[in-house]
């Protein structure tokens, strides 16, 4: 187990103080052993809350505001057991609030025992630029007596949000006993960013999962929430579980979600050689493969990916690109197997390709390579 967090921890805090440590561009963990997301600006003692009422739960990132293209994940709970969330938005603290205009897709929802907990994700957030704290609300059809919100802010994941890009599954369960919370295993790529995050209505002390990092642990008079985090290294399922240490009955709910990481270059690693023929003649197969910062081929990115002509060349007149123009990714790799161009290229002069991840905004130009004359 990775340490007990027992009730006397946090019994009258809203959220650790330690955690603040951890906030700012500078601080967190970073594992570059395969071009893992980075920890970049997340929420500290001021960034989570709990004891909210009402029909709006909303908190600010004051430590320290997400950057342009972040990933922001946002887990509110509540006492009651319906889905009360009409929308979750965000918006600059100003008088009154500006909407932002991110879009927040719900993971998961879960509910038992009389709480209820949902986690939220916006990828590629636009940011606040303009000196005031970037808060996210939860606009509820119902009033809550109790609520609260976990906010963390992510650099270095994959910014299109989907199942092709994630994994996501919950679990709930009780006990009156030292009892397992365990929301389930999901499939990872390598340098993947694994959230996990548990709610009980005990306020009992708990373990942790085994190798994941503390995000932070939140009470008050009747939930108690606690959210963890590990970027995964290797291609394998990951299954967190907590425990839970109740003495009487109580409940608990869990979840876990993956966010891929983002590759941070393209390459051309089959470049256009020369093709004896203007259209229908076509180039050779050439080859667009989405990396890390390590130079590692990123598996897990299956965007689309454009291909255009760059440098123009044409002898006769400028010549226009045909064929298959946009192909997703596969495992990282687009293939472009039908390209020609109508022009034979200027003599001493030749053409490059430009091909464009419009999801990660990467771009990348050929080497020259020449069109023969008819």
């Amino acid at each position: 187990m990775s340490g007990r967090t027992r009730l006397a921890e946090f019994i009258g805090v809203a959220f650790l103080a330690a955690f603040a440590a951890a906030c700012g561009d500078s601080a967190g963990p970073i594992n570059r052993s395969s071009g893992s997301p980075r920890f970049d600006v997340t929420w500290n003692s001021a960034n989570g809350t709990l004891g909210a009422s009402g029909n709006l739960i909303i908190k600010g990132f004051d430590g320290g505001n997400p950057r342009q293209g972040d990933a922001i994940v946002a887990t509110f709970v509540w006492l009651g057991s319906t889905d009360i969330i009409d929308s979750v938005t965000d918006v600059e603290t100003t008088t009154p609030f500006t909407p932002i205009g991110n879009t927040f897709h719900r993971v998961e929802y879960v509910t038992a025992g009389g709480i209820s907990m949902a986690t939220y994700v916006a990828t590629n957030v636009k940011g606040v630029t303009d000196g005031y704290v970037h808060a996210v609300r939860a606009d509820l059809s119902q009033s809550v007596t109790d609520g609260g919100v976990i906010l963390s802010s992510w650099h270095g994941v994959y910014p299109t949000y989907g199942q092709a890009q994630g994994a996501h599954v919950s679990a709930t369960g009780s006990g009156s006993t030292p009892t397992a919370a365990a929301p389930g295993s999901i499939p990872v790529s390598p340098g993947a960013f694994v959230y996990g995050v548990t709610l009980s209505n005990a306020l009992v002390g708990m373990d942790r999962p085994s190798g994941f990092v503390n995000l932070g642990t939140g009470s008050d008079a009747s939930m108690v929430v606690d959210a963890d985090y590990v970027l995964s290294a290797t291609t394998s399922p990951v299954a967190p579980q907590w425990t839970w240490f109740f003495n009487s009955p109580s409940t608990w709910l869990a979840s876990v979600i993956a966010l891929n990481e983002a590759p941070t270059t393209l390459a051309f690693t089959v470049q256009p050689s020369t093709s004896p023929l203007p259209c229908p003649s076509t180039i050779p197969t050439v080859q667009v493969t989405a990396l890390d910062d390590k130079g590692n081929t990123v598996t897990a990115f299956n965007g689309p990916v454009t291909m255009s002509i760059g440098h123009q060349a044409g002898m006769l007149a400028p010549g226009k690109l045909s064929g298959t123009l946009t192909v997703a990714a596969v495992n990282g790799v687009a293939r472009f197997s039908n390209l020609c161009i109508d022009q034979p290229s200027a003599p001493g002069d030749g053409y490059t390709l430009r091909a464009i991840a419009p999801d990660v905004n990467l771009n990348v130009e050929s080497a020259r390579f020449s069109i023969g004359v008819l």
